[in-house]
């Protein structure tokens, strides 16, 4: 069953990023070990900052790999990739309730306490049964989205994730995998797509050079796993992000719109927007320390 593999990938993992995108690649029979790997920075909400919870950013990368083998034209892509995250975000939003890691377990996991109180308290037995009830749900949402073989947009999509992941030198598959991050996660307006991006961006890169992971006798969500420690490319991100934003991280706070559909962000994008912030997270790249 869905439910009893997926608690078995997320006690293996320890992440519900990478369990998510993990579940979701092998359902499309498509599984990526080092991409998979990366996405652990983005549990707990963003490198533990409560925001989306790290089972929506797996998931949509998924979705955005499967996007990538379905389609041709990159713009169509992007569309589908976005349209695809957006299915996810409803469901899980029906689901938990919220779509934020710090609503859904209550805790703030940047601090010592609440990460202790996180696993002791059992919030992370409620992270594993939310993860065992949505398994599912998140495989028909993401499947019903990809079905979505909508062709009619006025102009071929765009996305600030894939953006500032075509500018750190991604492959096509890579930017369309980040795709349907945009706009604060399927255009949603929450914390910012094209900082998970890059953030994703810079781990996959580490973890490839093998020089800024190791996953070994991990606590769940433990900052070992996918804090400070272990992903010092994560936190150099993020400073970078918020040096240039004034502290703000939510999408629509930064552009200072919502967007409303997919052409809305299109054209946002095209017409230079987020692009002093796109710059500033390029040049955030980090030169993955040896391991000691």
């Amino acid at each position: 069953m869905v439910q009893e593999d997926t608690k078995k990938m997320f006690l293996k993992y320890r992440t519900c990023s990478r369990t998510f995108f993990n579940i979701l690649n092998r359902e499309f029979g498509y599984p990526r070990e080092a991409e998979e790997h990366a996405a652990n920075p983005l549990a707990g909400g963003i490198r533990l900052e409560g925001y989306q919870c790290g089972m929506l950013w797996g998931a949509s990368l998924a979705v955005g790999a499967e996007s990538f083998r379905r389609h041709d034209d990159s713009g169509q892509a992007i569309g589908i990739a976005i349209t695809a995250t957006q299915h996810l975000m409803k469901s899980f939003s029906k689901r938990a309730g919220s779509v934020n890691c710090r609503d859904i377990t209550g805790c703030n996991l940047s601090s010592k306490r609440g990460l202790v109180n996180y696993i002791f308290s059992g919030k992370f037995i409620s992270c594993l049964k939310l993860a065992e009830k949505w398994a599912p749900e998140a495989i028909r949402s993401a499947t019903e989205g990809l079905s979505d073989n909508k062709t009619d947009f006025p102009q071929l999509p765009l996305s600030c994730a894939s953006e500032v992941a075509r500018k750190m030198g991604a492959s096509d598959e890579e930017m369309l995998m980040v795709s349907g991050f945009a706009g604060g996660l399927g255009l949603s307006g929450n914390a910012c797509g094209a900082l998970s991006a890059a953030i994703w961006m810079n781990s996959l890169a580490c973890h490839r050079k093998k020089t800024d992971f190791n996953n070994n006798n991990l606590k769940p969500h433990s900052k070992v796993g996918i804090g400070k420690s272990v992903s010092p490319s994560a936190a150099n991100t993020l400073k970078a992000f918020y040096s240039a934003t004034d502290s703000k991280i939510l999408c629509h706070e930064i552009s200072g719109q919502k967007f409303a559909t997919i052409d809305d962000h299109t054209k946002f994008i095209k017409n230079g927007g987020c692009d002093k912030l796109i710059n500033v997270l390029v040049r955030s790249r980090y030169s993955c320390p040896l391991q000691t």
